[in-house]
């Protein structure tokens, strides 16, 4: 998912990140100004699952419009079942565990 905070503001008259502080604080949110720069610049490093509800209070739009789904982005997870790689690609290989003493690890 990526952050995007400026365009649905933009798109409704707020063009300063002390504005949204602002108004945020009316709706109950209090912003540190380190949070708000964090949130502002498109790189918040955690967010309560509360605030997306009170920004898009404040700034009427939705929270499909501050979360961008990347779905490229994803790792991609390897099920076990029959090869599912896609036409020109390899599969990865089999890592398999092995204690250092040369034990064999118990079945999975």
């Amino acid at each position: 998912m990526r952050w995007n905070l400026r365009l649905p503001a933009a798109n409704r008259g707020v063009w300063q990140a002390s504005d949204l502080q602002r108004l945020l604080a009316e709706r109950g949110l209090v912003v540190s100004r380190g949070k708000m720069s964090h949130l502002w610049s498109g790189q918040p490093a955690s967010i309560k699952l509360a605030d997306p509800k009170v920004i898009c209070t404040g700034l009427g739009c939705e929270v499909g419009e501050l979360l961008i789904p990347e779905p490229e982005t994803v790792p991609r997870h390897e099920t076990g079942e029959a090869d599912q790689s896609v036409a020109g690609e390899r599969p990865a290989p089999r890592v398999v565990s092995r204690r250092r003493d040369g034990r064999s690890l118990p079945p999975t």
